[in-house]
C-alpha cells in the first residue's frame, strides 16, 4: 500500500513539473519609448586622410619620415634617385649660361664695332658724294668721277644696312636662345624637384607602403598621410537602408578599443554611388565629442538614429511571427500592422491592443 501511495505521489509530482515545463509565458502589449535605427560597420578615418603618389617612377634613395610622425604642408618625406635629371638640370644650365647676353657680349661688341665702322664710311661717303655733286653743278669734273662717288656712296650705305640688319639680328638670336634654354633650365628644375615626394598637407603620417632602395611608380601609393587630431567615421550602409539616410540623424558609436562606451555623431555626407561589390553606400558622420585619443582605421560600429517614439504600443520582437502574425494564448493567429523596430521591440499599430495577451507559439 505504501509502495503504491508513493509511486503515485512521483507520478503526480512529475506530471506537475512537466505541465510546469510545457507552459508557455505570456505577456500583454506595453505603452513605451521606441527607438527606430539602421546599423552600419564602419571605420575611424583622420580628416583629409589620403594616399600620396609619385610623380615619377624611380628607385627610393631615401625616407625621410618616420610612419606616426607629424609633417608639415610641403614637407619632404621621400627622396627618390635622380642622377639623370640632375645631369640634365645642370646640362640646361650650361646652355643657359652659354646662350646669355653677358656670355655672348664679345659678340654683340665686334657686331656693334662693324656697325660703327660701316657708319663712318657711309657719313665720309655721303659727304664726298655731295661735294662731288656740287662741283659738277659748277661744272667741275668729270661725269665718271660723279658716278664713282655715287656707286661709293651706295656700297657704304648697303655696307652699313647689312650691318644693322646683322646686330638686329644677333641681338635677336641671342635674346631667343637666352629664354628658351632658360626655360629648358626651368623644365629640368622643375622635373628635379618631382624626384622628392612631399606631404601636400599639415598632419601625420599614417602609413609608409615603401622601403629605401625599393621601386615606385606613377600608380603606387608611397604613404598615406591626414590631420593628427580630427577624425570622422566613414560607415557602410546596405542597399536597403540608403532611402533612410538624412544629414543631421544622429548616430551612436561604438569601439573595440572604448569597450562598454557610447559616442555621438552626425551624419554630414552620404555618397551616392554604391559599391557594386558589397552593395553598400559610403556615409560619413563627424563626432559632436570626439573621444580623447583615435587611431586611424580603427573599427566601429554605428547605430543611425531614424526615428524615435515616445509612446508607442509595443511587443518584443521575439513574439512577432514571419514580421506580421502574433499567437493569441487562446491559440488565435492574428496579423497586426506594425511600426518602428529596434533590436529588442516592434511596434504595433493596429490588431491588437494592451488588453491582449500573447505568447511565442501556438499550442
Amino acid at each position: 500500500m505504501k509502495y503504491i501511495f508513493k509511486s503515485l505521489l512521483v507520478f503526480t509530482l512529475g506530471a506537475c513539473v512537466f505541465a510546469c515545463k510545457n507552459k508557455q509565458e505570456s505577456i500583454r502589449p506595453t505603452l513605451e519609448a521606441i527607438t527606430a535605427s539602421v546599423y552600419a560597420s564602419g571605420t575611424i578615418k583622420s580628416n583629409d586622410q589620403h594616399e600620396i603618389f609619385s610623380k615619377v617612377n624611380g628607385v627610393i634613395e631615401k625616407v625621410l619620415v618616420k610612419e606616426g610622425e607629424q609633417v608639415k604642408k610641403g614637407q619632404a618625406i621621400i627622396q627618390l634617385t635622380n642622377t639623370a635629371p640632375q645631369l640634365n638640370y645642370e646640362n640646361a644650365k650650361l646652355l643657359a649660361n652659354y646662350s646669355s647676353e653677358h656670355s655672348n657680349h664679345e659678340k654683340l661688341t665686334q657686331a656693334n664695332t662693324e656697325l660703327e665702322v660701316a657708319k663712318l664710311k657711309l657719313d665720309n661717303e655721303t659727304s664726298l658724294l655731295d661735294r662731288q655733286n656740287k662741283l659738277w653743278a659748277n661744272e667741275i669734273g668729270t661725269k665718271n668721277e660723279l658716278d664713282q662717288r655715287v656707286l661709293s656712296y651706295k656700297n657704304a650705305l648697303s655696307t652699313y644696312n647689312a650691318s644693322m640688319l646683322k646686330l638686329n639680328d644677333l641681338k635677336k638670336q641671342i635674346e631667343f636662345q637666352s629664354k628658351q634654354t632658360e626655360k629648358t633650365a626651368a623644365i629640368s628644375s622643375s622635373n628635379l624637384l618631382d624626384y622628392i615626394i612631399t606631404s601636400d598637407i599639415a598632419g601625420r603620417v599614417y602609413g609608409l607602403n615603401k622601403l629605401q632602395g625599393e621601386m615606385v611608380t606613377t600608380q603606387q601609393a608611397v604613404a598615406v598621410v591626414g590631420n593628427a587630431n580630427q577624425f570622422y567615421i566613414e560607415l557602410h550602409v546596405d542597399e536597403y537602408d540608403i532611402v533612410k539616410m538624412r544629414p543631421g540623424q544622429k548616430t551612436l558609436i561604438s569601439l573595440d578599443s572604448y569597450k562598454g562606451q557610447v559616442f555621438e555623431a552626425v551624419v554630414q555626407k552620404i555618397y551616392p554611388l554604391m559599391d557594386q561589390k558589397s552593395k553598400s553606400f559610403k556615409v560619413d558622420a563627424y563626432f559632436t565629442k570626439q573621444p580623447a585619443n583615435l587611431f586611424s582605421n580603427l573599427s566601429a560600429e554605428a547605430n543611425i538614429i531614424i526615428e524615435t517614439k515616445q509612446k508607442a504600443l509595443t511587443i518584443p520582437r521575439t513574439y512577432l511571427i514571419d514580421n506580421e502574425f502574433v499567437y493569441l494564448t487562446n491559440k488565435e493567429k492574428r496579423k497586426v500592422k506594425v511600426g518602428l523596430m529596434d533590436y529588442e521591440k516592434v511596434e504595433i499599430l493596429g490588431g491588437i491592443s494592451s488588453n491582449d495577451e500573447l505568447v511565442k507559439t501556438a499550442q
